[in-house]
Order: C-alpha cells, then sequence, then structure tokens
C-alpha cells in the first residue's frame, strides 16, 4: 500500500485535534469557550469537550468561570493557556556570558539568570559544566514556582549538527564538541542545540513572515525567515553572515580567511568605530538582500542597542548597493528584545514544541 493511500490512524487524527484544540485557544485575543471552539474548528461540541477535558488533565489549559452577564442565556466558560502549566528553559552560551531563562506555556519569561565572563580561555567541558550549574539554579527557581520542564534548549554560536554536536565555533575555540554528552545535569530532559542567530530569529518575527535577523555579538550571525520558516540550508548550517568577506585584501580573521565582516562589525569593533562597523554591515546585508529579496532586516544582540548610531551608515549602504533600493526600500529595524533574544528562542521553542504537538506531552 503507497503512503499516501495508508489509512490515517485514530491516534493520529486525536493528535492532530488535540493540537488543533490547544492552538486555537493559544492564538485567540480572548478566552473561546468549547462551543466557539467547535464551531472555529469545524469538531463536534462532543468531541472538543472530550479533548478539552484531556488539555485541563495535562495542565496545558485552564477553565475560567464566565463574567457575570445580565441578557438572557447562561454565559459559557472560558478557557486559556495554563500560566502554570509545562514551561521551556532556554540556555545560551556566548563569547562572554552565559545566561538562562525559563518561559512558561502563556510566553511569560518567570526566570532569567545572566552571568558575565569570557568563555574564550576555557575548555568545552569547563564552559559546559559552568553552563550546566546554571541550569541547575534555573530550574530549583521554576521548581519553587510549580512549573515543571517540558525540555531545554540551548543557544551556541557555531555550525550545529542535527544531533547536537557543534561541529565548529569559532569565536569560542570549539570544533566537533559533543554538547548534550557534557551537560550531564539536563540528561532527564529533551534538550535541543543550535545556532544562536537561528533562535534569537525565531523569538523576533513581531508578525513578520520573511526576513534576516543578524546578531551582533563578539561574532556575528545571522537567522532567515522564508514565508514563516527559518531556512537551515542544506546541511542546516545557514546564516554565517559574520564571514561574508566585505573587504577582500582586509584584516585576518579567526576562520582563516581575510576581511570578513565580523572583523569590522562586531562588538568590539562596534565600539571602536561605529561608523566602520556600519558601512561594512551595510555592505554584506545588501548583498544578503539581492540574492535573496529579503524587505525586512532586524538587528539583534549588541546591535540593539547601538541601533540609532548605525542606522544612517547602514541604510546608506543599503540603498547604494541594493539593485531594488529605489522600488522597495529595505525596512531595518532593531529587535525589541535585544540580548536576551537568542535564550528567550530558546525557551520559546521548547514551548511551542508542547503548543504543536500536545499529545506527545500528555504521553509522557
Amino acid at each position: 500500500m503507497t503512503a499516501s493511500r495508508a489509512p490515517v490512524r485514530q491516534s493520529s487524527v486525536r493528535a492532530h485535534n488535540l493540537a488543533l484544540v490547544l492552538q486555537t485557544v493559544a492564538n485567540s485575543t480572548d478566552r473561546p469557550s468549547r462551543a466557539a471552539i467547535a464551531s472555529g474548528t469545524g469538531l463536534t461540541r462532543a468531541t472538543v469537550s472530550a479533548l478539552v477535558d484531556d488539555l485541563i488533565a495535562g495542565g496545558l489549559l485552564t477553565e475560567h468561570d464566565p463574567a457575570p452577564r445580565t441578557g438572557a442565556g447562561r454565559p459559557a466558560a472560558g478557557l486559556a493557556l495554563n500560566a502554570a502549566g509545562p514551561a521551556g528553559l532556554g540556555l545560551e552560551i556566548n563569547v562572554d556570558y552565559l545566561a538562562a531563562c525559563v518561559v512558561s506555556l502563556t510566553g511569560e519569561v518567570r526566570q532569567r539568570i545572566v552571568e558575565h565572563g569570557d568563555q574564550r580561555p576555557l575548555a568545552p567541558a569547563d564552559a559546559l559544566s559552568a553552563l550546566d550549574s546554571l541550569a541547575s539554579r534555573a530550574r530549583a527557581a521554576a521548581a519553587a514556582e510549580g512549573l515543571t520542564l517540558a525540555g531545554a534548549a540551548l543557544a551556541v554560536p557555531g555550525l550545529v549538527a542535527a544531533d547536537g554536536l557543534v561541529r565548529v565555533a569559532p569565536n569560542l575555540g570549539w570544533q566537533d564538541v559533543d554538547v548534550p554528552a557534557l551537560l550531564p545535569g539536563l540528561a532527564d530532559l529533551p534538550l535541543i542545540v543550535d545556532n544562536e542567530a537561528n533562535l534569537a530569529a525565531l523569538a523576533s518575527a513581531e508578525g513578520e513572515r520573511t526576513f534576516l535577523y543578524v546578531s551582533g555579538e563578539i561574532g556575528i550571525g545571522a537567522g532567515i525567515v522564508l514565508d514563516g520558516e527559518l531556512y537551515r540550508g542544506g546541511r542546516g548550517w545557514s546564516g554565517e553572515i559574520g564571514h561574508v568577506t566585505v573587504y577582500p585584501d582586509g584584516r585576518p580573521c579567526r576562520c582563516g580567511a581575510n576581511g570578513c565582516l565580523e572583523q569590522y562589525a562586531g562588538q568590539e569593533q562596534v565600539a571602536a568605530d561605529a561608523a566602520l562597523a556600519a558601512s561594512a554591515l551595510g555592505i554584506a546585508l545588501a548583498a544578503v538582500v539581492n540574492l535573496l529579496d529579503i524587505g525586512v532586516i532586524v538587528l539583534g544582540g549588541a546591535y540593539a542597542p547601538e541601533f540609532d548610531q548605525l542606522r544612517a551608515g547602514i541604510e546608506a549602504e543599503l540603498t547604494r548597493r541594493v539593485l531594488t533600493s529605489a522600488l522597495a526600500p529595505v525596512t531595518l529595524r532593531a529587535a525589541t528584545l535585544g540580548p536576551d533574544a537568542a535564550m528567550r528562542g530558546a525557551a520559546d521553542a521548547v514551548v511551542q514544541a508542547v503548543r504543536a504537538d500536545p499529545a506527545a506531552w500528555l504521553t509522557r
């Protein structure tokens, strides 16, 4: 039997419908009733009622008494995501800090811890041991609030394979580091390891479906979102904008090449010469726009607080170098989450996974 004609299992239908109901509540601007969900989804009232009962029993939804009403008829109870339900642990390791946050199912940041310190002199095992301790503190704080973690996600400034192996993180000096094996304190949780700019991009959409997110730290990374989906490339390693050449005969880079954007527009370079950093950024960003036809660029990380200094110089290069700039100027904006975007995106990735597949959570 071909896959296209294979029967749909009852468990698959239930999983789909659980996700449909949960997403309907999550995307509602008010607290929808069971009847409103049935009307909006096309499911029967009996089916919706059974699914809602399961989601409430699993700690994903709460049902609230209706507000008093003076008109005829009995008002219906409303449903909302459970703020005390499964939460996501977001972690980040970067060149000069470690960070952790816990985000509830409703998207609220419940815990946030940042420890500043240069990670470059440390061996990967030592840096990740410190991160493991930080994660343990965040987990303990979350448990004290009655939160249960659904999983964890770690943002890393480097190229990450699907199994969590960091193939290379030049600014940390890492190569082929098995991250999950070096985080024993998280062994009991599902763990995602991803590039920091990718995770930051997911947290910075703000309604945009196609945009480029650029994270400026000691290194520079980019997350490419096309039609609402993160573009990872054929091998999962897209977005290394920091190693786009802006001056071919320029400064040597840690990657072994010369004239990389990172050497002219990294966090340290912005502090030293904002005008040069803006020009270099504009050159690299124009190349991306010409190649991918992206109309919105979001500057995050250390770029966000320096946005006003950088904007004019970047826009001048975009106007000069983007072929279609006179027809459709590129929109440039600062990320509202600033330096927290990557760890927030990491935690959000866990929460979104629960929202997308509540059946998996209910069967744990």
